[in-house]
């Protein structure tokens, strides 16, 4: 099999239009620690970005970063710290719940839209993406997007692309804007709630102007006793007029601690990574999003057909559901229940031939079928990236 390595846009146009010409499908790689995400590429050859590592611009005083797709995500975040800043949206590391070694990339990222807690105060990696230059199936060298927040006319390829899983394109430079670090970063917890308790506690404390920046419940289920967990981030000076306030409004729902800011910061990157479900290595693994306020009641109705542990982020909104490969992960108990709340589920880890079998993502209406359709015949109309990797027909 052959493995292209460019090393410039250039490269790479050249690759893909001998690709399109030759039909030769070709599966998109950085490092390849999302390698078992998704079903199973179908491809021929791949195009990995791994010689396409440079970052091509920093103005830490414009809070804008560019860089080629390869460029190392924990490179990046360390650029980033020397200056106090950082990404907003708090990439999570998939690398504890699929098992695999290598470094995460920048690229993908952007390709598959990769966000953590603070997206409920900071929105997603698509939110904070400002631009991006991209190799479309004809070879074309494609830009989309700028270096600054500004109105743009015409169909917005960024928003496009990032969350498209490299099947529209390969990924030459993509443009997010950041955020200076915060000083202080405190963690409310209120023990021993139930699902529901916990959801309402939340939602009371995201409704508050306090500017949440974290909310999360790690019921008893994945272990140990019920924790549920609020964070507020900023100067040291609003971060305590802010814990003291949440601490006045929360009390109706019990006693609440301040946590060490280590012990804080610990939890929220397990919760940011799953890293609580990652254990036992054979369960499989779904990101399910719904309503907040519906968010126990999914997890309770889909607990009462097979053997599951959860938690919940982003308020409720967000669970993260463990539950045995047997009966193809339990796909129709979790999608029935999805289709009750409304909302969507994605298998993030089974094993490759429960990949192979089950949809990954929840198969779209027609409407939203046709316009994936059409967006990839016209992006890449010999059908070469990443075949297969999010839908059987794209």
């Amino acid at each position: 099999m052959t493995r292209y390595t460019p090393t410039s846009e250039a490269d790479v146009c050249e690759i893909v239009r001998e690709a399109s010409a030759r039909r030769t499908q070709l599966a998109i790689q950085g490092s390849g620690t999302k390698r078992a995400f998704g079903r199973p590429a179908q491809f021929d050859s791949i195009l990995s970005s791994s010689q396409m590592t440079r970052v091509t611009l920093y103005e830490p005083a414009e809070f804008v970063i560019s860089a080629e797709p390869g460029a190392s995500l924990s490179e990046i975040v360390r650029l980033l710290a020397e200056h106090r800043q950082e990404l907003a949206f708090e990439p999570l590391d998939y690398r504890p719940l699929l098992g695999c070694d290598g470094e995460p990339t920048i690229g993908a990222v952007a390709a598959m839209n990769l966000s953590g807690p603070r997206r409920i105060a900071c929105g997603a990696a698509r939110d904070s993406s400002l631009g991006l230059r991209f190799v479309n199936g004809r070879g074309e060298a494609i830009k989309s997007g700028g270096r600054v927040m500004k109105n743009v006319t015409g169909l917005d390829l960024v928003k496009i692309m990032v969350g498209a899983y490299a099947t529209l394109g390969f990924l030459t430079e993509v443009t997010f804007k950041f955020v200076p670090s915060a000083p202080r970063c405190a963690t409310l917890c209120l023990a021993d709630l139930s699902d529901q308790t916990a959801i309402a506690a939340l939602s009371a404390a995201l409704g508050a102007p306090y500017d949440v920046s974290g909310a999360a419940h790690l019921p008893a289920v994945v272990g140990g006793g019920a924790r549920t967990l609020v964070r507020v981030e900023g100067f040291p000076e609003s971060v305590e007029y802010r814990l003291g306030e949440l601490l006045s409004l929360l009390k109706r729902f019990g006693a609440a601690e301040v946590l060490a800011d280590d012990t804080g910061r610990g939890l929220w990157q397990a919760i940011r990574d799953a890293t609580v479900l990652a254990e036992p290595r054979d369960a499989a693994i779904w990101r399910i999003s719904t309503a907040p306020s519906k968010g126990p009641d999914v997890a309770a109705r889909i607990a009462r057909a097979v053997e599951a542990g959860w938690f919940f982020d982003w308020g409720g909104g967000l669970i993260w559901l463990a539950c045995p490969t047997a009966d193809s992960a339990g796909a129709a108990t979790i999608r029935g229940a999805i289709r009750k709340a409304g909302g969507h589920a994605t298998l993030v880890r089974t094993p490759e031939e429960v990949r192979a079998a089950v949809d990954i993502f929840d198969p779209p209406v027609e409407a939203v079928a046709r316009l994936q359709a059409g967006l990839k015949t016209s992006l890449d109309p010999a059908g070469i990236f990443n075949p297969g990797r999010m839908f059987p027909e794209l």
